[in-house]
């Protein structure tokens, strides 16, 4: 049903009030003819014979009048009703926040059935990487290129006790540093204490396999726990500013605190962060942030011994020989389709083969920048490993220019661009929480979700997104609400831009030994669990930067060069 607008008079109440301007007119020129009778009684008798008129005339014409009125008045009445219920139609379904509240709540459940807790008395009952067994299926002295070699492990304990249940950390990779060449391997939890590692064996050569046992099913359920009962792992300094005055007060996504709070609100998707309020100072008058960890661990002492190094990231096939691997297949290798949008992912995903990222699924060709990103917008939007492509960009096209923005720091947004060939590159970090020991600007912050929300998009705009390394901290809540608002607005600029490049790039791997109860590996490993989930529906790009990290065997969160270079090079093959 169309919404109808009021625009003027309605044609009975028009009529009527050329009527009653005619009636006007006809009786002022009367009075002023009857003025220059000097008979007064006369006047008079011809006023009250003209008041009589006007009298008669009015109620003859009550009807019309009322009517006309009245329908001038529903017409309102009915211009407000339809504003109110005939809003403009919205760009995708409304989600109210106790829908996503619920999609929320069964996220987490899922996530906690993938992860029961796992109470244990001693150290010595947690799963040991010297004492679990590796037996390898169908062993050959040689092995073809595109076989499948498959191992079965059967974890234990310190006192060499067959665990009755799964859940461990592991993560499988193989490799030839000769040839820069690596792979991970596929770990099929069995939930009972055994589980297949699968490896796909892409390259010719001398092989060697590795089966690292990061944190035990004990460890990464305390990691869970720990990880969802508290918001003040880190804490935030906000510095508010007036004229040359200049205060600082606690910040947090939670803020437990009696004293009078700054809310900084996105009425929209329902997420916030919160200040002290300082005294005889404005919430809009918070310039700056950083951050720092605090003194606090969830876990008790007994837990804590799991994430000692000596704990941590022991190899399990320790003395495990290296394959030999030929070319022996005389299979015809069937031609791989160039690399698109909505491909599946196959796990692993792909290899690294002197020093180039090789997907499974897809072929990935090389692309020179330059012409690629011509008549191109690029957006990337998320943490630093994210800028780090920034600077990639700025290091290999000599022609970008960079615009000053008159921001500082390493989170200041950056913005490049090249006139002649029409190419604007830009980078913002996202929203709270933002982690920094540098203080940062806040003064332009946004959550992702708005950004993509202003953003027109057309076949041109390409808009990356990375979330996760500053989320690994704070309960998965925050996480999974900041991944469906954004996933929402990704909807909405496809209903009215469908031709956008969305571009989601997965967590890279980090630091094994640093930080574990915050910033282990296993909490990213849940969020891209969360990100496959909640994306699964839309037609984006993925670059798994989890499984290339791995391949790649580095340990950093900000990888190497060659890394990000292939990172950019399956974003080339998305957009040209």
């Amino acid at each position: 049903m169309d919404c109808v607008i009021s625009t003027g008079l309605s044609s009975s109440s028009l009529v009527l009030y050329l009527t009653a301007s005619s009636l006007q007119r006809s009786i002022s020129k009367k009075l002023i003819m009857k003025t220059s009778i000097t008979n007064r009684r006369s006047l008079l008798v011809l006023l009250f014979i003209l008041a009589s008129w006007i009298i008669f005339m009015v109620f003859q014409n009550s009807a019309e009048f009322w009517t006309a009125l009245k329908l001038s008045i529903s017409l309102h009445q009915w211009d407000f009703i339809m504003k109110s219920s005939c809003p403009k139609v919205p760009l995708s379904p409304v989600v109210s926040p106790a829908e996503t509240d619920l999609r929320i709540k069964e996220i987490m459940k899922k996530l906690d059935q993938l992860i029961p807790p796992r109470p244990f008395t001693h150290i010595t009952t947690t799963t040991s990487a010297a004492h679990s067994r590796t037996t390898i299926l169908n062993p050959r002295d040689t092995y073809c290129r595109g076989d499948q070699l498959d191992i079965l492990l059967e974890v234990r304990d310190h006192l060499g006790r067959k665990k009755e249940y799964g859940g461990d950390f592991l993560r499988a990779r193989m490799s030839s540093p000769a040839l820069n060449a690596g792979a991970s391997g596929k770990v099929t939890d069995f939930n009972n204490g055994t589980y297949l590692v699968s490896f796909t064996v892409f390259w010719a050569g001398q092989v060697s396999l590795s089966l690292l046992l990061i944190h035990p099913s004990e460890g990464a359920s305390a990691l869970w726990r720990a990880r969802n009962q508290g918001y003040d792992k880190v804490i935030f300094t906000g510095r508010f500013a007036n004229g040359s005055t200049h205060v600082s007060t606690d910040c947090a996504v939670v803020l437990n605190s009696s004293s009078e709070l700054c809310q900084y609100l996105d009425a929209q998707d329902q997420e916030a962060f919160y200040c002290v309020r300082p005294q005889h100072m404005p919430c809009a008058a918070l310039t700056h942030m950083q951050s720092k960890n605090k003194e606090v661990s969830y876990l008790n002492k007994q837990e804590r011994m799991l994430f000692e190094r000596s704990n941590m990231g022991r190899e399990i096939m320790e003395n495990f020989n290296t394959i030999n691997v030929s070319n022996c297949n005389t299979e015809t290798v069937p031609v791989k389709k160039k690399c698109k949008l909505g491909m599946t992912s196959a796990v692993p995903s792909g290899h690294v083969w002197k020093d180039t990222w090789n997907p499974v699924s897809c072929n990935l060709t090389p692309i020179e920048m330059n012409k690629c990103l011509s008549g191109k917008v690029i957006y990337l939007m998320g943490d630093s490993t994210i800028r780090q492509w920034m600077e990639y960009f700025k290091k290999n096209i000599n022609t970008l220019k960079s615009v000053d923005l008159h921001e500082f720091g390493k989170l200041q947004r950056q913005l490049v661009v090249d006139l002649d060939r029409n190419i604007i590159i830009q980078w913002q970090k996202h929203g709270y929480p933002l982690i920094g020991s540098l203080t940062y600007s806040v003064k332009e912050i946004e959550y992702i979700a708005r950004a993509i929300d202003i953003t027109g998009g057309d076949k041109n705009t390409v808009i990356v997104i990375s979330l996760g390394q500053h989320f690994r901290p704070f309960p998965i809540d925050v996480f999974i609400r900041r991944a469906i608002n954004v996933h929402k607005a990704v909807q909405r600029l496809f209903l009215r831009s469908p031709d956008t490049v969305v571009i989601i790039k997965a967590e890279n791997t980090r630091e094994m030994y640093t930080d574990v109860e915050r910033f282990s590996d296993f909490h990213g490993y849940i969020q891209n669990l969360v990100m496959k989930d909640i994306f699964h529906d839309l037609n984006v790009g993925i670059i798994d930067a989890w499984d290339i990290t791995i391949a790649y065997g580095t340990n950093n969160v900000h990888p190497p060069v060659s890394v990000v270079r292939n990172q950019i090079n399956i974003l080339l093959n998305y957009i040209c």
